[in-house]
Order: structure tokens, then C-alpha cells, then sequence
């Protein structure tokens, strides 16, 4: 018996066929026609989810159930999708129009929240009580598991770890206050903080990293240039590294989770981001010198995550 697991992404739609203990063992994507209306596009994906089936060599009887991680709030317990961000699911009934297609039944919850749960089923936090995962991309996203399950709240929106402010008056984030977290702790805010030392310091060895062309600018631009000496870049990552350290500290003296994981593009700098991490961590959360302290690591499992917690929901 095998389940199935959907990410729905900005420009794909991922599948998964899931083992029952949650072993992924094949992925297949689709490209999204975001210009479609949700009931369109919940048709599409719920034929194109026949057609991995089909393509599996499986039948409706071999899966024990379809999961789907959707960037937005969603109702389990009703199989709605509440609201989605850049995506038409709006009060979208998606297990009702699956059920017009296949009996199988239909999990759903935050990308977030399944990528939290593929790392604690088969990834690092595995083995851990509780744990939570921060993918630090375009904006930063967050799942909590407490007790093995996610945690949703009262509303299913619980989680948006990236929308806590640590500078009052900051930088404008994309929710529309100043100063949260995701504003100072995404790679996009590494990179306008890159690009904005390059400018200042045009003999900054960034500049010639990139060949002059701020464009050329990513996520791993100043970790590159730091490592080369560059002191303007050396700043700009001790600066990341702090507002990332105080959001940490923040879930910390929240939850006091056995570990924290650390996913997205940033997350590939490994120790040399995670030695200076911990160090700032374990200096200024509450009780670190006698409570036991909080692991901090890279998640395991990339973008596979999302699609074996969807497909475990």
C-alpha cells in the first residue's frame, strides 16, 4: 500500500508515491497554470493525480490516501482551502472535487507544516518530540510538530515564524508591517543586504564575484565572499547571522523544541553557517547554561520534505 504526496508550488505541482512508512520512491512535476480559477485548477490537479497513478502501475486500491501542501491555511477537517498566497484557492472545497474523481480519501495542511513533518518522519529531526523547521527562501516559512503532530492552532494558520518582528521601524516586509523576521532572515534580505554593501564598497570583492552585476547577486554571494576575507561581506553576514540567531533564540524561549532545523538555498552553507549560529544561540537564549539545549541543524531532505509529510498527513 502506497500513499501519495502533492506539493503545490509557484510554478509546479510535485508528486510523490509514498511507502506506507515513508519512503519516497518516485517524483514526478507538472507545470501550474496559476491564471486558471481554483475549481479549474483543483480538476487539473486531481486528474493529473490519476494519471501518476495510472503511471505508477497502481490503482485507486493500492493508495491509503492523497496528501497536498499548499502555501496557504487550509481546513483538514473540512478538506477547504481557506486562502492561498499567489495562488486562486480561495473557501476552495478540494476534497469534495477529488471525490468527484476517486475515493481515496484527501489530507491537506501548509507546505510549511508538511516539509516540518517529512523531516520528523524520515529526515534530521527524526527521533525528536519536538521540533521546528525554518526554510529561509524567498520569504521564511515555518512549521512547529509538538508531540509528533503539527501544530496548527485554533485557526490552522499557527506557524508563520517569519512574521514576528525583531526591529521595530525595519525593513518592509512582505505581510506589510517593518521589521519581522523574514525581512532580515530570508535569502532575500541577504541579498538586498549584499547589494547594498556592493554599492557602498564598490572594491568590495563582491562586486567582483558578480562581475559588477548586481543581478548576479544570490543567496551565497556574501557567504563567498566572506570566506575569500572580504570585510564588507564578512559584516553583512554577521549580520544575518544575528537577526536569524535572535529569531531562534525567540522560538526557543517559545517552544523549547529538542531541535531546530534549518531548510532552504541558505541552508547550504552548512557548518559555516551553522558554528557561528549555534555560538550566537547558545550566548543569548534564556536559560541555555542549565536547561538542555535546543539541537540546531540543516534539514535532510530538500524538497522532498514537503512531499513525504504531505503524503503522511
Amino acid at each position: 500500500m502506497y500513499r501519495i504526496g502533492i506539493d503545490i508550488g509557484g510554478t509546479n505541482l510535485a508528486y510523490g508515491l509514498v511507502t506506507a512508512d515513508g519512503q519516497l520512491i518516485k517524483k514526478v512535476s507538472f507545470p501550474v497554470d496559476k491564471s486558471s480559477d481554483d475549481i479549474t485548477l483543483t480538476k487539473t490537479i486531481a486528474e493529473t493525480t490519476l494519471k501518476f497513478i495510472n503511471d505508477c502501475a497502481l490503482n485507486e486500491n493500492d493508495i491509503i490516501s492523497i496528501g497536498i501542501g499548499v502555501p496557504g491555511v487550509c481546513n483538514n477537517k473540512k478538506g477547504i482551502i481557506e486562502y492561498t498566497v499567489n495562488m486562486p484557492f480561495r473557501k476552495t472545497n478540494v476534497s469534495k472535487i477529488f471525490s468527484e474523481y476517486m475515493k481515496i480519501p484527501v489530507h491537506m495542511s501548509n507546505d510549511a507544516n508538511c516539509a516540518a513533518l517529512g523531516e520528523v518522519i524520515c529526515g534530521s529531526a527524526k527521533g525528536y518530540n519536538t521540533s521546528l523547521t525554518i526554510t529561509l527562501g524567498t520569504g521564511v516559512g515555518g512549521g512547529i510538530i509538538i508531540d509528533g503532530k503539527i501544530y496548527t492552532g485554533s485557526n490552522g494558520a499557527a506557524g508563520e515564524l517569519g512574521h514576528m518582528v525583531i526591529r521595530t521601524k525595519g525593513e518592509k516586509c512582505s505581510c506589510g508591517r517593518r521589521g519581522c523576521i523574514e525581512a532580515y532572515s530570508s535569502a532575500t534580505a541577504i541579498i538586498r543586504e549584499t547589494k547594498k554593501a556592493a554599492v557602498k564598497h564598490p572594491d568590495s570583492l563582491i562586486n567582483q564575484l558578480v562581475d559588477g552585476d548586481l543581478s548576479k547577486i544570490n543567496g551565497k554571494t556574501a557567504f563567498d565572499a566572506k570566506r575569500a576575507g572580504d570585510k564588507h561581506a564578512t559584516k553583512v553576514v554577521n549580520d544575518y547571522i544575528k537577526y536569524l540567531g535572535e529569531a531562534i533564540i525567540n522560538y526557543i524561549n517559545i517552544f523549547q523544541p529538542n531541535i531546530i532545523l534549518i531548510g532552504g538555498g541558505i541552508s547550504k552553507e552548512g557548518e559555516y553557517l551553522l558554528k557561528p549560529l549555534r555560538r550566537y544561540v547558545n550566548r543569548y537564549a534564556y536559560g541555555c547554561k542549565f536547561l538542555n539545549r535546543t539541537k540546531i541543524e540543516c534539514a535532510a531532505l530538500g524538497n522532498d520534505a514537503g512531499i513525504v509529510g504531505a503524503a503522511m498527513l
